[in-house]
């Protein structure tokens, strides 16, 4: 069965003045209208627990790497990381929404990224350098706000790090299908337009998904 799930990194998670949130519900209205079978799923970063890579975590991968015990507090955090990585496994469709900080991903998103990007899981080395292992026909979708803009191919389009970090690990991990939505210029620009513009692409991005066969 088809899956999507949505990986909400925007901090304020119900926001209804949120350009990337509202353009997110309206994809997944027009997505949802189109494909009322299939399953979305949808995780908080911001209210649902998500590790970071701490002294826990470092502890607990040396101590499972040497095969010891690990402490009640590093069986939590590791069970944890693992229902994550599941999650994310199980689905086939991923829409990531999320604010840009200071022209890079949310801190919870890069936590989360640290939850999937897993050895033998999502990738693997070999003798001729690193493999993804999602190599199935999976989609990501990113729908991004901020209040500048980062399309016009000048010193603002080669300091947005987010867009080309999440490209580049999904690429990694064999997910090629990658498209970013922007509802940028959130500052100075008109909102309707925005909003207006996004929602547009949104409504083509979901036509687009319901078309891909995983």
């Amino acid at each position: 069965m088809n899956k999507m799930l949505v990986i909400n990194a925007h901090p304020k998670i119900d926001s209804t003045s949120s350009f990337s949130l509202q353009v997110l519900n309206h994809f997944l209205k027009v997505y949802k209208g189109q494909n009322q079978t299939e399953t979305v799923e949808q995780i908080n970063l911001y209210d649902d627990h998500v590790p970071a890579v701490d002294r826990t975590v470092l502890s607990a991968w040396e101590k499972l790497a040497r095969g010891e015990q690990l402490t009640s507090e590093e069986q939590e955090v590791t069970s944890r990381m693992s229902d994550i990585l599941k999650q994310f496994k199980s689905a086939h469709k991923y829409v990531i929404v999320m604010p840009l900080h200071n022209f890079n991903i949310p801190s919870k998103l890069k936590d989360y990224m640290d939850n999937i990007l897993i050895a033998r899981e999502t990738f693997k080395y070999t003798d001729t350098g690193s493999e993804g292992l999602l190599k199935d026909g999976r989609s990501i979708l990113v729908i991004q706000g901020s209040g500048g803009v980062y399309t016009n191919n000048d010193w603002y389009t080669e300091v947005e790090y987010s867009h080309k970090y999440l490209k580049s690990i999904f690429n990694f991990m064999g997910l090629e299908d990658y498209q970013i939505i922007r509802a940028q210029g959130t500052a100075f620009l008109n909102r309707d337009e925005i909003l207006a513009n996004a929602y547009k692409e949104a409504e083509q991005a979901a036509e687009r998904l319901s078309g891909v066969s995983v």
